[in-house]
């Protein structure tokens, strides 16, 4: 099995959460990006050490998938537990497991409680409900991996109350630009679709409020896509009776539109000739989220709005793998009207924080209909944000610069250095959540950072692992940032240590104050050269 450099990373990261004690861990990877051929290499690794391993999941599409991946990318067999058949008694290392048949207790009961050494749990932004953990409270020794496209969870329950960490997450963004994944568009359709009347239901949008309210603009939206007829397009609606009238319109419209949903006798011809097909539209209601791939899908339209961006993601998730002659995805968005401003957009695909996303999302409500790449709007959403986020605290900071004291507040550090993780950073997981240890509060401040502004581990783990990596970079030290930036130099975390030891050489060789001819606001440092006088090193 030949890994890309991002599986390998992820497989061995996933090891050593476990040989550390943390027995709960996460594994996220974006659709189309090879989440499955990690975890059989996972797999294949725990039966070269002699254990047994359970893939569980909810729908036999994905137990399916499973079993080719592992036979083809590993040699392996699998045993199946599913309706009537066991796994027990048979000699295959790997079992699929389908959650609804493995919930019951009558089947738990059949196996001991140590029969399976490690659980992964595809799909694992399922991992919280009552199925699912009754098949993992009975192995409850077990390692478990689980594995998905994103840890959001819509009825907010957060995946930390289960799970132990995040050994490892590949982003999107990174995706597309590693070449893994095609480049992604999106275009805000000047359409506003009035959803404000639907009701909410189970941390989402009542489906068929949001039918009943879609259905007045379904001609509209058909004419809308009859200007994108070059492309494949997939549609996302609420209801099969919504996604049966809208390929019919679109038939009117004289457009190629096919229609599957669960009820479809004849639903594998349906999507072997959408795939085999030219430029076309394919209508289903919610069925395709998970567990199908046709990787010449170029356009997806959600016409389902949502909260959820896991729900979200999965959806636009049929059209991010690349294929021959395929240039990007387009996300075709419109304008939902809505009391609440909590609806995903292509935005939240690739935005870390919730002000880039409501950035780049008025952008794009701004460009009337202009098809705009989406990492180079996430660029510049952000450095907007940032512009603004270090306006609005330009004050607050020069206060901490003029603070007595040597150490070095948290949010001027980071900002200094250009880390938004560290400045938005929000604890997820139960260890991340506890306050910050003797250790950790003791190591900061040896490396002159304020600890009384640190509001848990997570943060300080975060913060002492960020300085080792600037350390070993070569970088400036969060002492030598508060000097300098107290004298009104800028973004001093940016410097080479040697520049910003340099530079405090020369200001204590002027007395303590800055050299004549230099401005602080406006400085570069340049390449270290020989000054002539002794060197200050913080």
């Amino acid at each position: 099995m030949q890994l890309r450099p991002y599986q390998r990373e992820a497989r061995d990261a996933v090891f050593r959460e476990w040989d550390g004690g943390r027995k709960k861990t996460i594994l996220v990877l974006p659709t189309g990006t090879g989440k499955t051929i990690v975890f059989c290499s996972v797999s294949e690794e725990i039966v070269r050490r002699g254990g047994r391993v359970l893939i569980l999941a909810h729908r036999g599409e994905l137990l399916d998938q499973a079993t080719d991946k592992l036979q083809r990318s590993t040699g392996l067999a699998c045993a199946v537990e599913k309706a009537e058949q066991t796994c027990l008694g048979e000699w295959e290392r790997v079992t699929v497991g389908s959650v609804q048949s493995l919930m019951r207790p009558d089947r738990l009961a059949r196996f001991s409680r140590d029969y399976f050494s490690t659980i992964i749990v595809d799909e694992a932004h399922h991992a919280l409900a009552d199925t699912y953990q009754r098949v993992l409270a009975h192995f409850e020794d077990a390692a478990v991996l689980g594995v998905t496209a994103t840890p959001d969870r819509g009825d907010k329950q957060d995946l930390g109350q289960y799970f132990q960490s995040l050994a490892y997450e590949y982003r999107l963004a990174n995706a597309v630009r590693d070449g893994y994944l095609c480049p992604i568009t999106a275009a805000t359709i000047p359409l506003t679709l009035d959803i404000s009347s639907v009701k909410q239901q189970g941390g989402d949008y009542q489906l068929s409020g949001i039918a009943t309210a879609l259905d007045p603009y379904l001609e509209q939206i058909a004419e809308e896509l009859a200007k994108y007829r070059d492309r494949k397009v997939v549609v996302f609606l609420p209801l099969i009776a919504t996604s049966q009238k809208f390929a019919h319109l679109l038939r009117r419209a004289g457009l190629d539109a096919r229609e599957v949903n669960g009820e479809s006798q004849n639903r594998a011809e349906i999507l072997s000739d959408f795939d085999r097909a030219g430029p076309s539209i394919l209508c289903n209601s919610m069925l395709l989220t998970e567990g199908w791939d046709c990787p010449s899908v170029d356009c997806i339209v959600v016409l389902r709005p949502t909260k959820i961006r896991s729900l979200y993601c999965q959806m636009v998730g049929r059209g991010t793998r690349i294929h021959p002659g395929k240039e990007n995805l387009l996300i075709l968005d419109f304008l939902w009207h809505t009391v609440r401003h909590d609806l995903c957009h292509p935005a939240d695909l690739i935005c870390e924080t919730p002000e880039v996303a409501a950035k780049m999302t008025e952008m794009f409500a701004e460009s009337k209909g202009l098809e705009m790449d989406l990492l180079g709007t996430e660029e510049q959403a952000e450095s907007s944000v940032v512009a603004d986020r270090e306006e609005a605290l330009a004050k607050r900071l020069e206060e901490m610069r003029r603070r007595k004291g040597k150490l070095v507040d948290p949010l001027q550090y980071a900002m200094s250095i250009g880390s938004e993780d560290l400045a938005d950073y929000q604890p997820a997981f139960g260890w991340e959540m506890a306050p910050a240890s003797e250790s950790q509060v003791a190591a900061l401040e040896k490396a002159g950072l304020f600890s009384g502004e640190i509001e848990c581990a997570g943060k300080a783990s975060l913060l002492l692992d960020r300085l080792q990596k600037r350390r070993q970079a070569g970088l400036a030290t969060p002492k030598q940032i508060r000097l300098l930036e107290r004298k009104g130099f800028r973004h001093v975390g940016q410097w080479p240590f040697e520049a910003a030891s340099r530079m405090i050489a020369r200001i204590s060789a002027s007395g303590w104050r800055v050299p004549a001819g230099v401005d602080p606001k406006t400085y570069q440092p340049e390449p270290v050269q020989e000054f002539g006088f002794e060197e200050v090193v913080f």
